[in-house]
């Protein structure tokens, strides 16, 4: 049932694979994007609006209007402050941060831009937003990130953080992608816009140190002298992304033994290995595209590599090489709420619903209370915002923490602290994260995780979204009583677009793509990998039963 793997995964791409960045960047600028094209109108997914010049999906067009709609949003909202603009190493960026500037600067938005022309992660923005906003009441600061993730390098993205600092809303995205694509079926018409030189050189427009500040208050929320003083050897890929040029500075600064394997930026990324499927994805919780770094395992006591935004995170260990993202989360949630004294007694755990069920078994061992939310990390921004959630992560490698004082660190995810953090407990316990979540497992049992494709048309995707407990009528599943069908999130009650069916032992749940013509099945057994493909054949059979009913 799992994905067929395309024979060249994991290998180094072929030079004819790699991206034309001029004809991308050529057609940036001359494509034109039809707005009664479905497919080439704004939409902004979970994390912002994503799409390739190549199908007329992220052009000029595109960010001359959302950056017009986000100048339109933030004066009807009475946003005032900076907005902080990042962007990563995608070759779509750059052109980008242009036409975003040109409109920025002639709405007279104050944008911050990176002092050296550089990169800049999504957490850093998220942590700029967070500590400028700080006390204030007015005046208040946000943010844009210009990047489509570890999406492959013919795409490009952009996101919006709102003075909270994490991903915005549904409801703030929605009208933005509204208001956006009236300017683009307006043919731009009311854009305001100045010539770039004219926008770089405005007074609007300010060169802003990211590094700096990002890099002295890590202390604050990871424990870098235990790293320092334990003499832990390291290993930083940072897959060329936005994190590039930070980790020099993190390493002189508290003098790790740390070595940064490769600090080259291509916006081809041809120094990448392929993932599953063939593509170039700089996707850093897939065993192929990390080939590079799980090599090197043995040169470490942990490595740990960051996408391209630095928002996620892949742990490789010298015992078991990459870690599964919900065995690193397991194991961060039982070391961290086991040795962060300052965070609060009330503070919780943070998953998503699709997450393993080895979190809900740590946080019934830890006596800390776990909250279940639909997908997107927006969900915990609150939570992590007045101290309520002590960490909150996702199955796909995204999550944050509080500081070592139980104050917001950030609330997007940050790749960096947790890259971090698996130093910090390996140098704190002398276990690198793998033994760590092994000796959990002895306790609490092994889980079998997956998560598989399934076509579905529009139609039957609309379906699921609908599907209720009664239309699938699962009463059973893998041999064990169904104990609860669920549609929504139990942490917050709020729907999650899918449906998840519970038994003892084991789990299912199914969720339309938001991209393509599929549905993902999120499915664990705690008893064996037969045991799992059995949930996954039950699941797939009881859909499409639903779909044909």
């Amino acid at each position: 049932m799992p994905a067929e793997i395309n024979p060249r995964a994991g290998e180094i791409a072929d030079p004819s694979m790699l991206v034309n960045v001029p004809r991308l960047v050529t057609a940036y600028f001359a494509g034109k994007p039809d707005p009664a094209v479905p497919a080439q109108r704004v939409a902004f997914g979970t994390s912002g609006h994503r799409g390739s010049a190549f199908n007329n999906a992220f052009n000029e067009a595109h960010i001359l209007a959302i950056s017009q709609a986000l100048c339109d949003h933030r004066r009807n909202k009475g946003i005032t402050g900076p907005l902080f603009v990042g962007i990563d190493t995608h070759a779509l960026a750059e052109p980008a941060l242009a036409s975003a500037l040109e409109v920025f600067a002639a709405n007279g938005v104050e944008a911050m831009v990176d002092q050296h022309d550089g990169y800049t992660p999504t957490p850093v923005i998220s942590r700029a937003i967070i500590s400028y906003n700080k006390g204030r009441e007015n005046g208040l600061a946000d943010g844009v990130v210009i990047t489509p993730s570890h999406n492959p390098p013919e795409d490009g993205g952009f996101k919006y953080n709102p003075p909270n600092g994490g991903p915005a809303d549904t409801d703030i995205t929605a009208a933005i992608e509204r208001a956006a694509n009236g300017y683009l079926e307006d043919g731009l018409r009311g854009v305001k816009r100045i010539p770039y030189d004219r926008a770089r050189k405005s007074p609007g427009v300010h060169r802003h140190d990211y590094i700096g500040p990002y890099v002295a208050d890590l202390a604050n929320v990871v424990d870098m002298e235990a790293i320092r003083s334990a003499g832990i050897k390291i290993g930083i890929d940072p897959l060329g992304g936005a994190g590039v040029h930070y980790w020099q500075p993190i390493i002189e600064r508290y003098r790790l033994a740390a070595t940064i394997v490769s600090d080259a930026v291509d916006p081809t990324f041809r120094f990448m290995t392929l993932d599953w499927d063939g593509k170039i994805r700089m996707d850093c919780s897939s065993p192929y595209a990390m080939a590079r770094l799980i090599g090197m395992r043995d040169k470490f006591d942990v490595a740990f590599a960051n996408d391209t935004d630095a928002d996620r995170h892949g742990i490789v260990t010298r015992s078991a090489g990459l870690m599964n993202p919900n065995h690193y989360l397991a194991a961060a949630i039982a070391y961290l709420f086991e040795n962060r004294p300052q965070w609060g007694n009330n503070s919780a755990v943070g998953k998503t619903i699709v997450s393993s069920a080895i979190i809900d078994r740590v946080a019934k061992k830890l006596s800390r209370r776990l909250v279940e939310t639909p997908v997107g990390f927006k969900w915990f921004v609150d939570g992590l915002s007045d101290g309520s959630f002590g960490l909150a992560g996702e199955e796909s490698a995204g999550a944050s923490f509080l500081r070592r004082d139980g104050s917001v660190w950030t609330t997007d995810k940050d790749g960096i602290i947790l890259g971090l953090l698996a130093a910090e407990m390996t140098a704190r316990t002398r276990r690198d994260p793998s033994e760590l979540f092994e000796s959990l497992t002895r306790e609490l049992g092994v889980p079998f995780y997956e998560r598989i494709d399934a076509p579905a048309t529009p139609a039957q995707k609309n379906l699921l979204k609908a599907l209720s407990p009664q239309k699938l009528a699962i009463a059973e599943l893998a041999g064990e009583p169904v104990r609860a069908t669920l549609t929504a999130a139990p942490g917050n009650g709020q729907p999650f677009g899918g449906i998840k069916v519970i038994a003892d032992s084991g789990w299912f749940a199914a969720r339309p793509s938001g991209t393509e013509d599929v549905y993902k099945i999120y499915a664990e057994s705690f008893r064996s990998q037969t045991h799992l493909r059995q949930i996954q054949r039950e699941a797939q059979a009881a859909i499409d039963t639903a779909f044909k009913s």
